[in-house]
């Protein structure tokens, strides 16, 4: 998402990147399965769904431009507060749970990034790893299946969204065993600054364009 609506605008790069995460959601929950907790995501996902349709609305009735510049303001701020290594407070009552699973399910609906509020959720419930990764990807593919039939009712399905979904399919495979086979020689904290900095930039780009 941080690439494509420079290429493509938001209206076609937002459903678009709904189909290819979903893809890439159903692989990483299926390796990470054992872990996935309801239980921890259930309030997550009840307050996405009351989100996502607001999300979706307003890529339809918002001017695109204003809605680049909250991207931006999104993808940077998130980046930014990633790197500073901010320490949260824990969260004791699930109900945050609330807040954060609609953010999420607003943002998943305009932009297909519905990360930022439950990655902080969940870094303030002190998930541990593998529960952290399987519980955001069980949420993460319900809301992009939401967000999908959000967007076909919507009519943001277009025939130019599925011809390059279609023909990113065989790119997402290679990337996929691109990334496992490079995953063991990578320092995953290097990997991960770089890609936050990239996030930050491109997130300012937005903004001042």
């Amino acid at each position: 998402m941080a690439f494509l609506p420079g290429m493509l605008g938001v209206r076609t790069a937002a459903p678009l990147v709904a189909l290819v995460t979903s893809t890439l959601e159903i692989t990483l929950l299926i390796r990470y399965r054992g872990s996935f907790n309801l239980r921890a995501v259930w309030r997550l996902i009840a307050a996405s769904i009351l989100g996502i349709p607001l999300g979706v609305w307003a890529l339809r009735g918002i001017n695109e431009k204003v809605l680049l510049h909250v991207l931006g303001f999104v993808m940077a701020g998130y980046a930014s507060y990633a790197l500073l290594n901010f320490k949260l407070p824990e969260l004791q009552h699930p109900a945050w749970a609330y807040l954060a699973g609609f953010l999420s399910g607003v943002l998943s609906g305009a932009y297909s990034v519905g990360g930022p509020p439950v990655i902080m959720y969940g870094n303030c419930r002190r998930w541990l790893p593998d529960e952290f990764k399987s519980n955001l990807q069980g949420l993460f593919l319900v809301n992009d299946v939401l967000t999908i039939f959000g967007h076909g009712l919507s009519g943001n399905l277009t025939p130019t969204v599925g011809k390059t979904y279609l023909l990113a399919l065989p790119i997402i495979v290679l990337g996929v065993l691109a990334g496992a086979g490079l995953d063991r020689y990578l320092n995953p904290l290097t990997f991960r600054k770089i890609v936050l900095g990239l996030l930050v930039i491109m997130g300012l780009r937005l903004i001042l364009s």
